[in-house]
């Protein structure tokens, strides 16, 4: 047994828990020094985390239950529809949107751009300001995608006469929706509205609606599930790059356009599909939808089934909190901007995209796409590192998408909120960046982790109905 005294002629080792920079000065002057990654846990109300932890075997097989309804998810494309005939609930006075509920008051520049630009479609109105007038009335009813079973990208607006993709759940028959991809730059789903926008909707309804619902009737049903797995190895994520799962679309769908459409309609479409590297992406996320409303409804679960955000909040749900939202201010993303335009530009993170990640994509299988965090000067370490973080907050790996680099391990798959507060590890997101003005569009793409507030509040959401208070 060393004597205390004895310490002082010993060579001092150093155990450097907080700051990293502490461990860095100590290595600098040549003592050997071990930095320990931990950091406090999120702060919550005072009996939150008691009563939390004192009902953690409960939670355990309530996440274990919502793991293996999400793992065993079977999203198919299964047709097409108007989204006035086939979305739950949508009148023809309501526009969707992306994130938590939102009222026109607190919309942020993109998502007003495109209510207008949605509005024009329509022919609701005829010039932006009688949009905005139309907006403000009350006429309008605004509502989240997410509780229309449909998940939107950006913006995320949704119109009666808009087409969407219809995705069945077919281990679950759950029902998802979602419009089809406008392609990049000065588009709707950015908050763009001009005349082009309108323009490029319609020949969206008008031929790309029609050749793609035949060809989807010819073919009977896609397996999107297995195009994502596939995807995964060549390269995408399925939210940022979406380049490997539209080529394997283009192969499936193509044949059945040429057999079912034929002129200059079946040409354009296929162009059209060919030349929008993001066509997959509005289908991945009806994917993700189908995938995770399944896990829906499973008492004592603190697994998130959605990440959601508006551009003004971000909104979380879990699954064993009902329909309750718990929100909190959306963060700028960290990007690589356009020429001419900067972060000074750009609007907090909006869009239903990270659905993606919820169900074990995007920025949390980023080390299958590592091109991706060139946006921040990045590299394929840094992938590696923040998918490998990932793990430390889910419950589970996915069985399915699988990532090459990590020797074919599964991505980590269902946010865990415990986890999250106890670890205070936030999830990671890669996204694009829409100029915070209505009507500009797209000004870059980039990364950043999700806010702490929302995880905090679902956490303290969690704890009140453990205690069987009100959601």
């Amino acid at each position: 047994m060393t004597r205390l005294g004895d310490l002082f002629d010993q060579r001092l080792e150093v155990v450097n828990l907080g700051l990293e920079s502490f461990a860095s000065t100590l290595r600098q002057v040549g003592a050997p020094t071990v930095h320990v990654d931990w950091t406090p846990p999120l702060e919550v109300e005072s009996n939150a985390r008691g009563v939390v932890r004192a009902n953690s075997e409960r939670i355990a097989a309530a996440n274990a239950r919502a793991l293996a309804r999400i793992l065993a998810g079977m999203p198919q494309l299964v047709g097409m529809g108007l989204a006035r005939d086939v979305i739950p609930g949508l009148t023809e006075d309501t526009l969707l949107h992306a994130g938590p509920p939102i009222s026109w008051e607190r919309m942020c520049g993109p998502m007003r751009g495109a209510v207008v630009g949605a509005l024009l479609y329509e022919g609701r109105s005829r010039t932006q300001q009688e949009a905005e007038r139309l907006a403000a009335s009350g006429t309008i009813r605004f509502a989240p995608c997410h509780e229309h079973a449909a998940v939107g990208p950006m913006a995320g607006v949704v119109s009666p006469s808009m087409p969407v993709f219809i995705v069945k759940n077919a281990e679950f028959g759950n029902l998802a929706f979602a419009t089809m991809n406008e392609g990049l730059g000065k588009v709707l789903r950015y908050g763009a509205f001009g005349e082009d926008v309108v323009r490029r909707l319609h020949w969206m309804a008008d031929v790309l609606y029609p050749v793609l619902a035949r060809a989807l009737a010819r073919l009977g049903s896609m397996d999107l599930k297995n195009v994502i797995a596939q995807a995964l190895h060549m390269g995408d994520e399925v939210h940022n790059r979406n380049r490997a799962a539209t080529s394997l679309f283009f192969r499936l769908v193509a044949p059945a356009i040429a057999r079912t459409s034929s002129g200059e309609d079946a040409g354009s479409v296929l162009e059209f599909i060919h030349s929008n590297d993001h066509f997959f992406l509005n289908l991945s996320m009806a994917a993700s939808k189908a995938t995770l409303d399944a896990a829906r409804g499973i008492a004592d679960s603190s697994v998130a089934v959605v990440m959601a955000r508006n551009g003004t909040d971000f909104g979380v749900q879990l699954a064993g909190t009902g329909d309750a939202w718990f929100t909190g201010p959306a963060e700028v993303p960290d990007a690589l901007y356009f020429p001419g335009f900067s972060k000074a530009d750009a609007n907090p993170d909006i869009g239903d995209s990270a659905i993606t990640e919820t169900n074990g994509l995007g920025g949390f299988a980023i080390a299958a796409s590592p091109a991706i965090v060139q946006f921040v000067g990045g590299g394929p370490a840094d992938a590696i590192r923040y998918t490998t973080q990932m793990y430390e907050i889910t419950a589970g790996e996915n069985t399915t998408y699988q990532i090459p680099g990590l020797d074919f391990r599964g991505t980590p798959t269902g946010i865990d909120v415990v986890k999250v507060v106890e670890k205070a590890v936030l999830p990671f997101i890669d996204t694009g960046v829409a100029h915070k003005e209505p009507g500009i569009g797209q000004v870059g793409a980039g990364v950043l982790n999700a806010p702490a507030q929302p995880f905090v509040r679902a956490y303290e959401g969690l704890a009140r109905v453990l205690q069987g208070g009100a959601r």
